[in-house]
């Protein structure tokens, strides 16, 4: 999947001339957390969290804060460091780029103009929708050999019993000889077809029964 699938179209933004202030009460009206910065050519130049405005107008005592501190100009707070993605990007990408810089949004640019923004959040509901955990389903793990053609003998068993494969994960063992398939299937109770995984001579890892396998 790419970022331009999941990325908002609609993104709210301020010039590095507005006020912290003016940042503050938009992002309250829009409920959000995250704000790009652009200059007069749109081009990003800075982003300001809810978190670098609230060092400087903690919500608990704002009223108490001066007059001066309101009125900063976002360009002495802005990261003008700015992470960006592409809408072309692979979200799995972009899960890596947060994960690397530790951030909570990723301004997406094309032909240096933003077009949109990915949050983290945004990134969790779409692993969490790919993987098919959003739905009634169940999770089985396979150990099998790291050879080519594996994964396909194993899809057959499932498509013996026409139960439907909703995402595979693989992901390597500690035995470089061997990898992990993890299947997540339509189906609330998998004995029947974990059955069948074993009399094929697979190794099942999960299910399991307080450390029994069923």
């Amino acid at each position: 999947m790419i970022v331009e699938k999941i990325m908002k179209s609609e993104v709210y933004t301020l010039s590095p001339n507005n006020t912290v202030e003016e940042a503050l009460m938009l992002m309250e009206e829009k409920r959000i957390r995250h704000l790009p910065i652009l200059n007069e050519q749109h081009n990003v130049v800075g982003i300001v969290s809810d978190r670098d405005l609230r060092s400087i107008v903690p919500s608990a005592i704002r009223e108490n804060v001066s007059k001066e501190e309101r009125e900063k100009p976002l360009s002495v707070l802005m990261n003008k460091e700015v992470v960006t993605g592409h809408p072309l990007d692979f979200v799995e990408d972009i899960a890596g780029i947060f994960y690397e810089y530790k951030i909570g949004c990723l301004p997406i640019v094309q032909q240096d103009k933003l077009v949109g923004i990915v949050t983290k959040t945004d990134v969790l509901r779409t692993f969490v929708q790919l993987a098919g955990a959003n739905q009634p389903s169940s999770q089985i793990e396979i150990k099998v050999k790291n050879i080519a053609g594996k994964l396909s003998d194993v899809t057959s068993v499932f498509r013996n019993r026409n139960v439907n494969i909703l995402s595979v994960l693989v992901y390597p063992d500690d035995n470089e000889l061997y990898k992990i398939l993890v299947f997540r299937i339509g189906t609330m109770n998998p004995t029947t077809i974990i059955k069948d995984l074993k009399k094929e001579g697979y190794d099942v890892l999960w299910p399991n029964i307080l450390g029994k396998e069923l």
